[in-house]
């Protein structure tokens, strides 16, 4: 599959690059943004894909979250893809900013006229590693996921779904129960129907609540500040509830006078890679 550069700067020592190309799941032009830190001149390195939130694109965690330096260090490889597929002209793709473009919510969506083009969680557990794995200097072994938001709410259930592809995983204010809230019901109506047990198989509270797979160590971290924890989107002690009776370890920190934005992402990301190298170097 050919990818075209977009953009590349050099950035502490390794490269933070800009992709495009074909997306053969979201029938679409697709970009990516990769970060491929000093290490990965000179041998293969484990990847961390991170999932970004409601209408962002690539760009917003190269330029805001400052992950880079921590990954050079780590020798770690950040793959940030965006958020939707884009320009599909579908009617009503744009009208509003928590559906359609820049809301792909990580579902493989099965309404008209959605189901040709929104199939994000395809993309992200499949093809997108496949383009990685093909194209850079990945260690197709070592791969985590993380995200913010709703793309919080992606990390967890790709790692929860696919028991033993994930090192890791961890989540910014991810929306952890989007069954139980308003974004949630709003995306799932539209992109799976009516059918609610169709939408509990993208659902971290659910799926952790039947999870039987290999030891996942859980990083959460969330604002207390949080807009939109206070308006019950998030709905964090819903998945803790479901982790604990699980016996999935979770580790979650509120963070005391935070909110939503990039700048509380700047503040702990060092964390989240640390935590996501214990794993991927062990």
């Amino acid at each position: 599959m050919a990818l075209t550069q977009v953009s590349s700067n050099k950035c502490c020592d390794g490269y933070q690059k800009v992709f495009e190309h074909d997306s053969s799941e979201l029938k679409c032009k697709m970009k990516f943004a990769i970060y491929l830190p000093p290490k990965a001149e000179s041998s293969k390195c484990p990847v961390l894909y991170w999932l970004s939130g409601l209408t962002c694109t690539e760009q917003n965690f190269i330029t805001k979250a400052a992950s880079q330096q921590a990954a050079s260090e780590h020798g770690i490889i950040i793959v940030a893809p965006d958020t939707s597929p884009r320009g599909c002209n579908i009617e009503g793709e744009d009208e509003s900013w928590d559906f359609g473009t820049g809301a792909g919510f990580y579902v493989n969506a099965t309404q008209e006229p959605w189901k040709t083009n929104y199939r994000m969680y395809s993309y992200v557990t499949e093809e997108l590693p496949r383009l990685i794995n093909s194209n850079f200097p990945a260690d197709p072994e070592k791969m985590s996921i993380s995200g913010h938001s709703m793309g919080g709410h992606g990390a967890l259930i790709c790692a929860l779904k696919n028991p033993g592809k994930y090192k890791s995983v961890s989540a910014f204010a991810p929306i952890c129960n989007p069954i139980q809230c308003a974004w949630g019901q709003k995306a799932f109506s539209g992109y799976l129907g009516p059918d609610k047990s169709t939408w509990e198989l993208y659902d971290a509270t659910v799926l952790a609540e039947s999870y039987s797979g290999p030891e996942l160590d859980i990083l959460i971290d969330q604002g207390r500040d949080d807009q939109f924890l206070s308006s019950s989107q998030l709905l964090p002690d819903n998945l803790i509830a479901a982790c604990s009776k699980k016996k999935i370890p979770v580790v979650f920190r509120l963070q005391q006078g935070y909110d939503h934005s990039y700048y509380f992402i700047f503040s702990f990301i060092n964390d989240h890679i640390k935590h996501h190298a214990k794993y991927l170097n062990a």
